[in-house]
């Protein structure tokens, strides 16, 4: 039976939940697309604040791709290419370029496309018996580069070619000490956790977590900023939640931010 992407709302915060609970949450091929679909319908929501990912169950996260529909899926290089980049790498880009702000919350085994999944949200948050790793030298294939983008992002080169490798799986306090995560809390505290995450971040002012997002892309690895770009960088002048913003703070009240 093929896994599912479910996709559920609370106000201004959506989670989206990898669910294939029988394969520890493998992400098969309609999950990839799935996914990005999930990810293209929250992109487009002005309304929403913060997305949480999480894995079904308290097992997994996700446990990497599923290594048993690779015979069909990408048998060949024209099916490789397809299933990686209009399938995985969409799905991933479609995360990493998401305007909103992205929380993962994980539980479990984290491994493969699950880590590259977690590598491309913003905060990454983890139970402490999570386990983190791709040990695909061990079933003879190589990460594809289109999917490397994110962890090498997120650690740099030396972390991540220690992770492909070795193949060593890694414990959520070695995964944190190599910057795989935020932080990490008791098992029986990650929902919890997670949902206090994603609403300090929806009590801020949408409109700036987005330009923080955006200027975090933009000065990474990037030539310096333009003076048309420095000018945008103050368009939270025309904006109301600007003026909510300062006359909350002088009127020692909490702000009313309405993404406008």
């Amino acid at each position: 039976m093929a896994g599912h992407i479910n996709m559920a709302r609370e106000h201004d915060i959506a989670l989206i939940t990898l669910d294939n609970p029988d394969k520890l949450n493998a992400v098969d091929s309609e999950m990839w697309s799935a996914l990005k679909q999930a990810m293209d319908t929250a992109n487009a929501d002005p309304g929403l604040r913060c997305i949480v990912l999480a894995g079904a169950g308290d097992k997994a996260f996700a446990a990497g791709g599923d290594i048993e529909e690779f015979l069909t899926v990408r048998a060949t290089v024209e099916q490789a290419l397809h299933y990686h980049d209009d399938l995985v790498a969409a799905a991933l880009d479609a995360i990493r370029n998401c305007p909103i702000p992205t929380v993962a919350a994980i539980h479990g085994a984290c491994i493969g496309g699950g880590l590259e999944i977690a590598g491309c949200c913003d905060i990454r948050i983890a139970g402490s018996s999570a386990r983190f790793g791709a040990p695909i030298n061990r079933l003879g294939f190589s990460m594809y580069p289109g999917e490397m983008a994110g962890l090498l992002d997120l650690v740099g080169p030396a972390v991540l070619l220690e992770i492909l490798l070795e193949g060593r799986i890694l414990d959520s306090t070695e995964a944190l000490a190599k910057g795989l995560l935020t932080r990490v809390v008791d098992d029986d505290r990650l929902e919890q956790e997670a949902r206090e995450t994603a609403l300090r971040i929806a009590s801020g002012a949408p409109l700036v977590a987005r330009w923080h997002k955006q200027w975090v892309h933009r000065l990474n690895g990037r030539g310096p900023l333009s003076d048309e770009e420095k000018r945008r960088a103050f368009d939270f002048l025309d904006t109301e939640d600007y003026r909510e913003g300062l006359s909350a703070f002088l009127e020692k009240r909490h702000p009313r931010f309405q993404g406008r």
